[in-house]
């Protein structure tokens, strides 16, 4: 028996627990297509990260569902179904991220409030300017780092880190812009491309705030995205690039740490990403992408796990779905999606991944595939303790 573990739910067969090795870095695929229960799994993994307790927990939410985790399930028959389990109905301590202010982007005042009626901490995230590189600074406003405008602003972010370190904002940058011999000409565009930025009120505008002051190792941190349009210029995006870069930053030195016998606070950390085409998308680009990809094939030694999960598995980028050793796959039609996690399957899969997939009835069941133990397990997800928030109005 591992010594942490998720619970995910029982063999359909046997009645054995089914539990995925959770006290060493993993990277996990959850996928399924839309009503099989790949988003009320999704919760069901959050929930056992949770009762574990030992890791920080980050979920990235681009549909704005899993604030309800907060509260606890009050389905009848699910609520009878979680003794067998050794669980009990119940809402987890939640802080939820909202980028820039949380009553601009609810749009209503109310929203919030009730929230924190509900034991809901809602913080705003405001990204620090001086998080971003240069290098992230000319993609955001796709810009060539060869062509003027590209080149202006790489050096005047440059001169801030340098003139700055850590601790500069958007003002910064534009008073360097200022400051830069150039054409007049390209300092406007530039300067239009700042003022953009910092009318989209996801940038701190008056302090430095550090991100892991934001990150609750004692609750479950969800990120929701769902309050950012889905625009030209990927800001959801930048939010994941900036946060996963600087955990991945603070873990490394971690690492180091405990590695020499020196005292570290900096716990490990869970990532886990709905929808996850959108961030890791297969044959483009995005501005999270390249972290994302670091994260999943180099994150293991400094102690960074990785779930991703998504209804279309064929979208997310190859590299990424290739680390993912445990795969929880419900019921998928899609040819591009079948052969995409059919791809993955190892010499012991013998029965073959599609009759086995199609074996798949009710809500619920899934393929547990564990590379690792060389098992292949058809499961039923066990019941949510939490309020599941994916269903359709």
């Amino acid at each position: 028996m591992f010594k942490e573990s998720i619970l995910l739910g029982k063999e359909t067969e046997m009645g054995d627990m089914v539990r995925i090795e959770a006290d060493r870095s993993q990277r996990i695929l959850v996928c399924g297509k839309t009503g099989t229960g790949k988003s009320y799994s999704l919760g069901v993994c959050i929930e056992e990260l949770a009762n574990i307790g030992s890791n920080i927990i980050l979920v990235i939410d681009p549909q704005g569902i899993f604030w309800t985790m907060a509260e606890a399930n009050t389905v009848p028959d699910e609520v009878d179904g979680l003794w067998d389990f050794d669980r009990s109905p119940r809402g987890f301590p939640l802080n939820l991220m909202v980028p820039g202010d949380p009553v601009e982007r609810f749009g209503d005042p109310e929203i919030p409030a009730e929230m924190e009626k509900r034991g809901i901490q809602v913080q705003s995230l405001r990204l620090n300017p001086s998080d971003l590189t240069p290098e992230m600074w000319c993609d955001l406003f796709d810009l060539d780092i060869n062509e003027l405008r590209g080149i202006m602003l790489f050096k005047a972010v440059r001169q801030c880190k340098r003139r700055l370190g850590r601790d500069f904002l958007i003002d910064d940058i534009s008073a360097e812009v200022d400051r830069l011999k150039g054409l007049d000409k390209t300092k406007e565009a530039v300067q239009r491309r700042l003022d953009m930025a910092q009318d989209w009120q996801i940038f701190a505008e008056d302090q430095y705030r550090e991100i892991w002051e934001i990150l609750r190792p004692d609750q479950i941190n969800v990120l929701d995205l769902s309050v950012i349009a889905q625009g030209r210029y990927g800001l959801r995006n930048l939010v994941i690039a900036v946060l996963a870069n600087f955990i991945f930053r603070k873990r490394t030195i971690a690492r180091r740490r405990e590695a020499l016998g020196l005292p570290s606070d900096t716990r490990k950390v869970w990532l886990v990403i709905d929808e996850a085409h959108n961030f890791c998308p297969s044959g483009k680009s995005t501005l999270s992408k390249e972290i994302l990809i670091r994260w999943a094939k180099e994150g293991r030694q400094p102690g960074l796990s990785l779930i991703v999960a998504s209804q279309q598995p064929a979208a997310i980028d190859r590299e990424i779905l290739t680390q993912c050793g445990i795969r929880i796959v419900h019921r998928i039609t899609s040819k591009d999606d079948f052969q995409a996690v059919n791809a993955l399957s190892q010499d012991y899969l013998t029965d073959g991944l599609h009759a086995q997939i199609k074996r798949l009835t009710g809500p619920g069941q899934t393929l547990m595939i564990d590379d690792a133990r060389e098992t292949v397990v058809r499961t039923q997800v066990r019941p949510r303790q939490s309020l599941h928030g994916g269903g359709s109005a």
